[in-house]
């Protein structure tokens, strides 16, 4: 450097490190564990058919070398499903948030199953989504599983599906649907749609909302009514609503919402906040792992 002032003035910086940056330390979150399927079965809490479903799975030919192990949250979703209650789930990418609505559908299709008609529907704001959760649901209820012993169907109708396929959808009629909103819609509509899946969905039992944050605003409030319209369309008045979000408000912003309009997103009322606040006697009772869930009934 030519000009002495501008070096002492480096040299000082170095010198106290000014432009040596701190070291930046990220951790993976490590959520609570809480049991495994295997030990759910054996308590009672989930179908005994479970423990041959959920499990490690490598390839479509593996039968699985391990049960799963769940997270707390997934095991506190299997009880809200269980006691009737909608309820809404958020905890951050990668804590298996689709196991929250999965495990108690498999559950009430293998306890109470309905041939010939729909249990639950899934709805994904986009179809890249619906793809996804299509292999995970092969990999659980398919992979490993001789094709005659196969008791959970699915199938998903997005509108990218083929006619063949889309005929064949009709004609099956899965247990569980995976859809979007814009489909969803048209089922509703459309004739021969409506007359062979929503008159397959009646009396539904579950209907889960994956990425519940993007139904905001406008669009929020249009997939609300879409949502109290499938209800009535299919009969459904106990109809279980789960959501699923990694980004949704607390449950301080969520309790100030229904102060001022006490209604919620399925047309349900008295909501049961499970959140924990600091120092409170239910988060020294039960700690959490990472998340804030809200549960309520009807």
């Amino acid at each position: 450097m030519r000009d002495r002032e501008i070096q002492r003035h480096l040299d000082a910086e170095r010198e106290r490190e000014a432009r040596w940056p701190d070291p930046r330390i990220s951790l993976n979150p490590n959520f609570r564990r809480a049991g495994t399927v295997a030990e759910l079965v054996d308590q009672g809490l989930l179908h005994r058919e479970c423990r041959r479903y959920f499990r490690s799975k490598d390839h479509e030919d593996d039968p699985g070398s391990r049960t799963l192990t769940l997270h707390r949250h997934q095991r506190e979703a299997v009880e809200a499903a269980a006691s009737g209650d909608s309820y809404v789930l958020t905890t951050g990418t990668g804590s298996g948030k689709s196991l929250a609505y999965i495990l108690p559908v498999v559950d009430a299709v293998l306890r109470h199953p309905n041939p010939g008609g729909i249990s639950a529907i899934v709805v994904y704001p986009m179809n890249a989504l619906a793809n996804s959760q299509q292999h995970e649901l092969a990999r659980y209820l398919q992979w490993g599983i001789p094709e005659a012993e196969r008791r959970v169907t699915f199938a998903r109708y997005t509108g990218q599906e083929s006619l063949e396929r889309k005929t064949a959808v009709l004609r099956s009629k899965p247990d569980i649907l995976l859809t979007n909103y814009v489909m969803l819609e048209y089922l509703l509509t459309r004739p021969r749609e409506r007359e062979a899946l929503i008159g397959a969905a009646q009396g539904l039992r579950f209907l889960a909302l994956d990425e519940l944050h993007t139904y905001r605003g406008r669009q929020g409030a249009d997939v609300a009514l879409l949502v109290r319209r499938l209800r009535d369309a299919c009969a459904a008045p106990q109809l279980q609503c789960i959501g699923t979000s990694a980004t949704m408000a607390s449950a301080a912003t969520f309790a100030r919402c229904l102060r001022r309009s006490p209604g919620c997103w399925w047309g349900r009322r008295a909501w049961r906040d499970w959140s924990c606040r600091p120092g409170s006697r239910r988060t020294r009772r039960r700690r959490r792992s990472s998340r804030t869930w809200w549960s309520g009934g009807s």
